[in-house]
């Protein structure tokens, strides 16, 4: 695949969510540095008629730069951009972003499938789905963009999930490329992010061989994995 056909030009992060993410994406974002060379995105699902703080407890507990995305807004190494409530957040070619009301009805708000969508077009290989703790199934369309483009795609487990409903669904799938517990998702972005920094194109077989993540458990896309039913989370927040 040729990466250099795609518009976004460094890593992209995106962090979906939904139940419980509070923890999830502050154990994440809490052991990255300023200098991580790739842009953030992150979505949690949020009753639209709600204001989010989200962003602002985010920031105070990592050295990257968060805020709530605004439309328009440009993709910065650096810097996270969170979905403010009420608005689904979309990346576009030019590495900015565009919001546009999420409405009353489903789908899920905001939503991580239309998110995912439009960074795997623009972004391509260089692009990372993490699909973290959530009820319901968002993510599991977007995931397919994902990989449909290149891209590389991380689920949380289910023993570290408060609700593995986004997860189970995600893995389901058969494309996500790793799954690993909440505390060994940072380093496992990390290498991510340095491998497409250096134009290396499996970073799953770069984690593998890593010295410093050896131990984490590297699991490349098979057959899909079936979730028993009662484990399964099919409602929306």
């Amino acid at each position: 695949m040729d990466i250099s056909a795609y518009g976004i030009k460094f890593p992209v992060v995106a962090l979906v969510t939904s139940a419980g993410g509070l923890n999830a994406l502050s154990r994440v974002l809490e052991s990255m540095t300023a200098d991580v060379p790739a842009a953030w995105l992150v979505v949690q699902h949020v009753t639209p008629d709600q204001p989010s703080s989200l962003a602002a407890i985010l920031d105070d507990r990592t050295a990257l730069t968060v805020r709530a995305a605004v439309d328009d807004d440009e993709l910065q190494p650096g810097t996270v951009l969170v979905a403010p409530s009420a608005h689904h957040l979309l990346v576009t070619s030019e590495a900015r972003i565009g919001l546009i009301d999420s409405g009353s009805l489903p789908p899920s708000r905001p939503s991580a499938d239309l998110l995912l969508a439009t960074l795997a077009v623009t972004c391509g290989p260089r692009a990372l789905a993490v699909v973290l703790t959530g009820k319901g199934t968002d993510a599991q369309s977007g995931i397919r963009a994902i990989q449909h483009c290149g891209g590389t795609v991380f689920a949380q487990n289910e023993a570290t999930s408060e609700h593995f409903g986004m997860p189970s669904a995600a893995i389901e799938t058969g494309l996500v490329d790793v799954t690993l517990p909440l505390a060994e998702l940072p380093d496992a972005i990390r290498v991510h992010v340095a491998a497409y920094r250096g134009g290396t194109r499996d970073p799953v077989n770069v984690l593998e061989r890593d010295g410093q993540t050896s131990s984490l458990t590297a699991r490349r896309r098979t057959a899909p994995v079936r979730i028993p039913l009662e484990k399964a989370h099919t409602g929306l927040n």
